[in-house]
Protein backbone atom coordinates (compact mmCIF):
# COMPACT_ATOMS: atom_id res chain seq x y z
CA UNK A 1 0.00 0.00 0.00
CA UNK A 2 1.53 3.39 -1.37
CA UNK A 3 2.18 6.04 1.63
CA UNK A 4 -1.20 8.25 1.98
CA UNK A 5 0.65 11.05 4.10
CA UNK A 6 -0.93 14.60 3.75
CA UNK A 7 2.41 16.17 4.58
CA UNK A 8 4.76 17.16 3.81
CA UNK A 9 2.66 19.55 1.13
CA UNK A 10 4.39 21.08 -1.90
CA UNK A 11 5.16 21.15 -5.31
CA UNK A 12 8.52 19.63 -6.58
CA UNK A 13 10.19 21.02 -9.57
CA UNK A 14 11.97 17.56 -11.04
CA UNK A 15 13.83 17.68 -13.86
CA UNK A 16 13.68 13.82 -15.24
CA UNK A 17 16.57 12.33 -17.16
CA UNK A 18 16.69 10.54 -20.21
CA UNK A 19 15.75 6.73 -19.02
CA UNK A 20 12.98 6.53 -15.91
CA UNK A 21 9.91 6.82 -16.74
CA UNK A 22 8.00 9.80 -14.86
CA UNK A 23 6.02 7.42 -12.35
CA UNK A 24 9.39 5.85 -11.31
CA UNK A 25 10.50 9.67 -10.03
CA UNK A 26 6.75 9.80 -9.02
CA UNK A 27 7.76 7.27 -6.81
CA UNK A 28 11.28 8.22 -5.92
CA UNK A 29 9.59 10.84 -4.25
CA UNK A 30 6.92 9.28 -2.85
CA UNK A 31 9.70 6.77 -0.74
CA UNK A 32 11.28 10.40 0.35
CA UNK A 33 8.16 12.41 1.71
CA UNK A 34 6.08 9.14 2.67
CA UNK A 35 3.18 11.24 1.22
CA UNK A 36 0.79 10.57 -1.29
CA UNK A 37 2.49 11.99 -4.73
CA UNK A 38 1.25 13.04 -8.08
CA UNK A 39 2.18 14.83 -11.14
CA UNK A 40 0.67 17.55 -13.44
CA UNK A 41 1.69 15.30 -16.86
CA UNK A 42 4.03 12.92 -17.69
CA UNK A 43 6.94 12.72 -20.25
CA UNK A 44 7.97 9.93 -22.36
CA UNK A 45 11.09 7.58 -20.99
CA UNK A 46 12.93 8.82 -23.36
CA UNK A 47 12.64 12.63 -22.93
CA UNK A 48 13.92 14.94 -20.34
CA UNK A 49 12.94 18.32 -18.48
CA UNK A 50 10.80 19.76 -16.39
CA UNK A 51 8.10 17.47 -14.44
CA UNK A 52 6.06 19.01 -11.77
CA UNK A 53 4.85 16.29 -9.27
CA UNK A 54 2.79 17.18 -6.07
CA UNK A 55 3.46 16.26 -2.39
CA UNK A 56 0.77 15.43 0.38
CA UNK A 57 -2.67 17.61 0.43
CA UNK A 58 -1.19 19.58 -2.89
CA UNK A 59 -2.42 16.48 -4.84
CA UNK A 60 -5.63 17.66 -4.33
CA UNK A 61 -5.23 20.64 -6.40
CA UNK A 62 -4.10 18.63 -9.59
CA UNK A 63 -6.80 19.82 -11.45
CA UNK A 64 -4.85 23.44 -11.42
CA UNK A 65 -1.32 22.48 -12.76
CA UNK A 66 -2.84 20.15 -15.44
CA UNK A 67 -3.61 21.95 -18.40
CA UNK A 68 -1.15 24.57 -18.02
CA UNK A 69 1.12 25.61 -21.98
CA UNK A 70 4.58 23.84 -22.21
CA UNK A 71 7.72 24.79 -24.14
CA UNK A 72 9.72 22.05 -25.69
CA UNK A 73 13.07 21.53 -27.18
CA UNK A 74 13.27 18.73 -29.87
CA UNK A 75 15.67 17.30 -32.65
CA UNK A 76 13.12 15.85 -35.40
CA UNK A 77 15.34 13.36 -37.74
CA UNK A 78 13.66 14.29 -41.53
CA UNK A 79 14.75 11.12 -43.11
CA UNK A 80 12.63 8.21 -41.15
CA UNK A 81 9.49 7.55 -39.26
CA UNK A 82 8.94 5.41 -36.82
CA UNK A 83 6.36 3.77 -34.95
CA UNK A 84 6.05 5.54 -31.86
CA UNK A 85 7.65 8.98 -33.22
CA UNK A 86 10.60 8.84 -31.11
CA UNK A 87 13.74 6.59 -31.42
CA UNK A 88 12.52 3.79 -28.77
CA UNK A 89 10.28 2.69 -31.51
CA UNK A 90 10.88 0.91 -35.16
CA UNK A 91 11.66 2.30 -38.45
CA UNK A 92 8.46 2.30 -40.93
CA UNK A 93 10.14 4.30 -44.10
CA UNK A 94 12.88 6.10 -44.86
CA UNK A 95 13.25 9.29 -47.58
CA UNK A 96 15.45 11.56 -48.66
CA UNK A 97 16.37 14.56 -46.90
CA UNK A 98 14.01 17.47 -48.13
CA UNK A 99 15.06 20.90 -48.85
CA UNK A 100 15.01 23.65 -46.39
CA UNK A 101 12.61 25.14 -47.97
CA UNK A 102 10.05 22.95 -47.84
CA UNK A 103 10.58 21.82 -44.00
CA UNK A 104 9.91 25.59 -43.34
CA UNK A 105 6.58 25.27 -45.52
CA UNK A 106 5.60 21.85 -43.46
CA UNK A 107 6.34 23.93 -40.38
CA UNK A 108 4.31 26.68 -41.42
CA UNK A 109 1.09 24.44 -41.43
CA UNK A 110 1.38 23.27 -38.43
CA UNK A 111 1.05 26.37 -36.47
CA UNK A 112 -1.83 27.44 -34.99
CA UNK A 113 -4.84 24.79 -34.57
CA UNK A 114 -3.80 21.53 -36.62
CA UNK A 115 -5.34 18.21 -36.42
CA UNK A 116 -3.45 15.55 -35.94
CA UNK A 117 -3.46 11.43 -35.32
CA UNK A 118 -2.54 10.27 -31.62
CA UNK A 119 0.52 8.65 -31.64
CA UNK A 120 0.18 5.14 -31.36
CA UNK A 121 2.50 5.01 -28.31
CA UNK A 122 0.55 7.23 -26.27
CA UNK A 123 -1.75 6.66 -22.79
CA UNK A 124 -4.57 7.20 -24.87
CA UNK A 125 -7.29 4.44 -24.48
CA UNK A 126 -8.33 2.91 -27.99
CA UNK A 127 -11.02 0.00 -27.76
CA UNK A 128 -11.00 -0.11 -23.74
CA UNK A 129 -6.88 -0.56 -24.12
CA UNK A 130 -4.13 1.78 -23.55
CA UNK A 131 -2.87 2.46 -27.28
CA UNK A 132 0.86 1.66 -26.08
CA UNK A 133 0.10 -1.61 -24.85
CA UNK A 134 -1.47 -2.41 -27.99
CA UNK A 135 1.55 -1.13 -29.84
CA UNK A 136 4.05 -3.13 -27.91
CA UNK A 137 2.48 -6.06 -29.03
CA UNK A 138 2.82 -4.94 -32.56
CA UNK A 139 -1.46 -4.82 -32.93
CA UNK A 140 -1.77 -1.83 -35.25
CA UNK A 141 -4.87 0.52 -34.77
CA UNK A 142 -6.21 3.71 -36.03
CA UNK A 143 -5.23 6.51 -34.14
CA UNK A 144 -7.97 8.75 -32.95
CA UNK A 145 -7.49 12.41 -34.20
CA UNK A 146 -6.55 15.29 -31.49
CA UNK A 147 -6.88 19.13 -32.43
CA UNK A 148 -3.78 20.55 -31.06
CA UNK A 149 -2.62 24.10 -30.41
CA UNK A 150 0.71 25.26 -31.28
CA UNK A 151 1.19 29.01 -30.47
CA UNK A 152 4.87 29.04 -31.76
CA UNK A 153 6.78 27.21 -33.31
CA UNK A 154 10.75 27.87 -34.43
CA UNK A 155 13.38 26.19 -36.02
CA UNK A 156 16.26 27.40 -34.45
CA UNK A 157 19.02 25.02 -35.93
CA UNK A 158 19.35 22.65 -39.41
CA UNK A 159 21.18 19.73 -39.78
CA UNK A 160 22.67 19.11 -43.49
CA UNK A 161 22.52 21.17 -46.99
CA UNK A 162 20.43 23.56 -48.19
CA UNK A 163 18.30 21.16 -50.56
CA UNK A 164 18.85 18.25 -47.99
CA UNK A 165 17.94 18.88 -44.42
CA UNK A 166 18.80 15.66 -42.64
CA UNK A 167 17.13 16.84 -39.35
CA UNK A 168 16.05 20.16 -37.84
CA UNK A 169 16.10 21.69 -34.21
CA UNK A 170 12.76 23.17 -33.33
CA UNK A 171 11.18 25.63 -30.17
CA UNK A 172 7.95 25.08 -29.95
CA UNK A 173 5.09 26.52 -27.04
CA UNK A 174 2.24 24.16 -26.97
CA UNK A 175 -1.05 23.78 -25.71
CA UNK A 176 -1.57 20.99 -23.14
CA UNK A 177 -2.85 17.58 -24.67
CA UNK A 178 -0.19 18.47 -27.42
CA UNK A 179 1.81 15.64 -28.55
CA UNK A 180 5.52 16.76 -30.22
CA UNK A 181 5.35 13.42 -31.74
CA UNK A 182 2.89 13.70 -33.83
CA UNK A 183 4.15 16.99 -34.80
CA UNK A 184 7.60 15.27 -35.62
CA UNK A 185 5.53 12.95 -37.78
CA UNK A 186 3.69 15.27 -39.82
CA UNK A 187 6.97 16.90 -40.83
CA UNK A 188 8.44 13.37 -42.53
CA UNK A 189 10.30 12.32 -39.42
CA UNK A 190 10.82 11.51 -35.79
CA UNK A 191 12.24 13.15 -32.15
CA UNK A 192 15.37 12.15 -31.48
CA UNK A 193 15.48 13.78 -28.35
CA UNK A 194 12.58 16.13 -26.87
CA UNK A 195 12.46 18.28 -23.09
CA UNK A 196 10.08 20.43 -21.97
CA UNK A 197 11.65 23.62 -20.68
CA UNK A 198 8.50 24.75 -19.07
CA UNK A 199 5.29 24.46 -17.68
CA UNK A 200 3.10 26.95 -17.44
CA UNK A 201 5.17 29.71 -15.20
CA UNK A 202 7.73 27.35 -13.67
CA UNK A 203 10.75 26.44 -15.63
CA UNK A 204 13.24 23.96 -15.77
CA UNK A 205 16.16 26.16 -14.51
CA UNK A 206 14.50 26.38 -11.14
CA UNK A 207 14.13 22.17 -11.34
CA UNK A 208 16.66 19.62 -9.63
CA UNK A 209 17.12 15.60 -9.27
CA UNK A 210 14.62 13.94 -7.89
CA UNK A 211 16.40 12.63 -5.04
CA UNK A 212 17.04 16.50 -2.99
CA UNK A 213 14.89 19.19 -4.62
CA UNK A 214 13.13 21.06 -2.13
CA UNK A 215 9.39 21.33 -2.00
CA UNK A 216 8.12 24.52 -3.12
CA UNK A 217 5.74 25.96 -0.57
CA UNK A 218 2.50 25.57 -2.12
CA UNK A 219 0.88 28.71 -1.49
CA UNK A 220 4.07 30.05 -3.76
CA UNK A 221 3.37 27.87 -6.66
CA UNK A 222 -0.68 29.02 -6.46
CA UNK A 223 0.50 32.32 -6.57
CA UNK A 224 2.41 31.78 -10.00
CA UNK A 225 -0.72 30.47 -11.64
CA UNK A 226 -3.36 32.07 -13.63
CA UNK A 227 -6.77 32.93 -12.40
CA UNK A 228 -8.19 30.14 -14.91
CA UNK A 229 -6.22 27.56 -13.38
CA UNK A 230 -7.12 28.27 -9.67
CA UNK A 231 -10.84 28.42 -10.90
CA UNK A 232 -10.22 24.74 -11.37
CA UNK A 233 -10.59 23.85 -8.27
CA UNK A 234 -13.26 25.17 -5.41
CA UNK A 235 -12.27 27.86 -2.80
CA UNK A 236 -12.64 25.29 -0.35
CA UNK A 237 -10.25 22.79 -1.62
CA UNK A 238 -7.45 25.44 -1.53
CA UNK A 239 -8.17 26.70 1.50
CA UNK A 240 -7.78 23.85 3.22
CA UNK A 241 -5.03 22.76 1.76
CA UNK A 242 -3.42 25.48 2.38
CA UNK A 243 -4.62 25.66 5.63
CA UNK A 244 -3.24 21.99 6.18
CA UNK A 245 0.16 23.25 4.80
CA UNK A 246 0.43 26.04 7.29
CA UNK A 247 -0.94 24.25 10.77
CA UNK A 248 1.56 20.95 10.01
CA UNK A 249 4.72 23.71 9.31
CA UNK A 250 5.19 21.22 6.11
CA UNK A 251 4.91 23.62 3.31
CA UNK A 252 7.50 23.47 1.40
CA UNK A 253 9.33 21.49 3.97
CA UNK A 254 11.65 19.23 2.73
CA UNK A 255 11.99 15.11 3.49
Amino acid sequence: MPPRALTPVGVALVDKPAGPSSFALVAALRRRTRARTGHAGTLDPFATGLLVLLSGAATRLVPCFVGLDKRYLTDVDLTATTTTGDPEGDVVARRQPPPRAAVDAALAGLRGEVELPIPAASAVKVGGERAYRLARRGVSVEMPLRRMRVHALSAIAYTGEEEAVTSVRLELDVGSGTYVRALAHALGGHCTTLRRTSVGPFEVDEAGPVDDVPLLPVRDALARLPAEALERVSDAVRAGVLALAGSSGADGGAA
